[in-house]
């Protein structure tokens, strides 16, 4: 065993770890030790906004998958999660979306969430974010985080936009002002058409400065501690046992799932769930690994006609235009168009949000499409249900029990439905009539609720959205304050989509960023 010193290790280096090591190293005098378990992103498909699931099931991914679920016919769902720097930023499907302004004002009033309401995180959504077209009072155009519009529009997502408007939605250019429901093309976090990740805006920036040291291919197997304090981390490179010894913080950053079981496998968690893994409990935390949230998402699949489909278009002279321009449908991120909008009349908030892809997207784009096809995805945004992350085992290199409970609460499975009868509105009228064909799943252009349940079950999965195992907050269950440091332990906080009490409405990489930012100054004003 070969001990170092720091003042500070961040574990993950994912959408928040990263940057919080980046900015922690802002001070010269502050020794900053990142670790991440997988290599480099140096794969051109990461860098392509349109070969993100070709990384799927590959050395890049942690490959998780979900116990069996009652609501997906019994079926596991497969999470895919990034294992390489950067973390699910170098593996996502580049949207920026921060979600609904009443989610954070939710977390502080529910939850005890002090400081997070939306007031008290929009200056950080605006450090971070450096727009191309949207300024103040809602954007940030000088930050790290380069969001920028699509630079290619396929014909059908056009149509589809449209259609919408016909149907009656509101078109808007800014799912993240003033209003977060309409219709509209998502931006991006790319830059010049090729992806651009936590590891392209914070950390490759930083690694010149020499109190910044990054240690890839470093899987980190415990937390020390040192009574109730964090001292540091043991971790696995090279075939080698190694610890490292932090002077001020440990920051963990492994997300919704890997950050509750490191701190299981830590002694911190549910005391009678440790034991009967064998492992000693140093912190009783009962709400480690509990209150997992997701967002489901389901397909509307339709076959297409007197159009093309996006996957046809991988051919050596798109590779070429984008390679030179950054220009082309491989800039494409597939779900390039959606929109907000509620299930029910009487609701005050969206729980519903389409992604419309120009192709058949489904099972992850695990399945190559036999024809052309639009997929109108489904997703619900407002979640009931709630799951549990759990231990399998001691081993460390063991992949944890993920039950997201998908459906479990049947107001979910209500909204879906809703959701599914507004997205067929948007396909029965305006110019996407002239190019949809006929509906494949469901096999119905007006289906009933048990053929819309029988789609939810045969097509269901994760919107890559886990959130809510290591809750913020002051009330009962939760495993951090608002401070974000781990209840019952000093010097150790989590900085992750875990710390989310729950799941904003959108996707979840901006809003991780932000709490990068927002760990960042707590614990710099901590330490003044």
């Amino acid at each position: 065993m070969v001990d170092e010193s720091y003042d500070y290790i961040v574990i993950g280096s994912g959408s928040a770890g990263g940057v919080v090591a980046a900015r922690l190293s802002e001070d010269p005098q502050t020794r900053v030790l990142l670790l991440e378990a997988g290599p480099v992103d140096d794969d051109e498909m990461i860098r392509m906004p349109l070969g993100f699931s070709t990384l799927f099931k590959t050395k890049w991914d942690w490959n998780y998958e979900t116990t069996p679920q009652k609501h997906l016919a019994g079926r596991r769902a497969y999470w895919p999660r990034m294992k390489a720097l950067g973390g699910c930023s170098s593996m996502n499907a580049m949207i920026y979306i921060r979600g609904n302004h009443a989610d954070y004002d939710e977390w502080r009033d529910a939850h005890g969430a002090t400081g997070w309401g939306y007031e008290d995180v929009l200056p950080y959504f605006k450090k971070a974010e450096g727009n191309t077209r949207l300024g103040d009072p809602f954007h940030g155009t000088e930050g790290p985080l380069h969001v920028e519009d699509r630079t290619y529009v396929h014909p059908l997502s056009a149509a589809f936009l449209e259609s919408g408007v016909a149907a009656g939605l509101k078109r808007t250019d800014d799912f993240n002002g003033a209003a977060q429901d309409g219709i509209g093309a998502y931006q991006l976090t790319t830059k010049k058409g090729r992806r651009w990740s936590v590891a392209d805006a914070y950390i490759r920036p930083a690694l010149d400065r020499p109190n910044l040291t990054l240690r890839t291919e470093a899987f980190v197997t415990k937390i020390l501690l040192d009574g109730n304090r964090a001292s540091g981390v043991a971790y696995r490179r090279h075939g080698q046992d190694l610890v490292a010894r932090a002077e001020a913080e440990v920051v963990l950053s492994g997300g919704a799932i890997n950050s509750p079981q490191l701190l299981m496998l830590s002694g911190i968690g549910p005391g009678a769930h440790l034991s009967e893994m064998g492992i000693d409990v140093a912190v009783e935390s009962p709400g480690v690994g509990q209150n997992l949230q997701d967002h489901p998402v389901s397909g509307i699949l339709s076959h297409t006609k007197d159009t093309t489909d996006v996957a046809e278009m991988l051919g050596l002279g798109n590779l070429l235009r984008w390679r030179a321009t950054g220009k082309g449908p491989l800039s494409s991120n597939v779900a390039d168009t959606g929109a907000f909008f509620s299930s029910r009349d009487d609701l005050d908030l969206p729980d519903i949000q389409l992604h419309v892809a120009p192709t058949g997207f489904y099972d992850n784009g695990l399945h190559e499409p036999m024809r052309r096809a639009q997929t109108t995805a489904v997703t619900l945004v407002n979640v009931q249900s709630k799951g549990h992350i759990r231990l399998r085992s001691a081993d460390p290199s063991w992949h944890p029990e993920i039950d997201p409970g998908y459906f479990d609460d049947r107001a979910d499975l209500d909204a879906m439905i809703g959701g599914f009868r507004r997205a067929f509105q948007i396909l029965s009228q305006g110019p996407i009539t002239r190019l949809i064909d006929t509906p494949w799943v469901p096999a119905s252009a007006d289906p009933t609720d048990d053929q819309i349940i029988e789609a939810i079950g045969a097509l269901g999965q994760t919107l890559y959205h886990p959130v809510g195992t290591c809750a913020m907050g002051t009330i009962e269950g939760s495993v951090v304050d608002p401070q974000l440091r781990v209840h019952g332990v000093d010097g150790l906080r989590v900085a992750d989509a875990s710390v989310m009490p729950r799941v904003p409405r959108g996707n979840t990489n901006a809003p991780t960023i932000m709490i990068g930012e927002k760990c960042a100054d707590l614990i710099k004003e901590s330490r003044s």
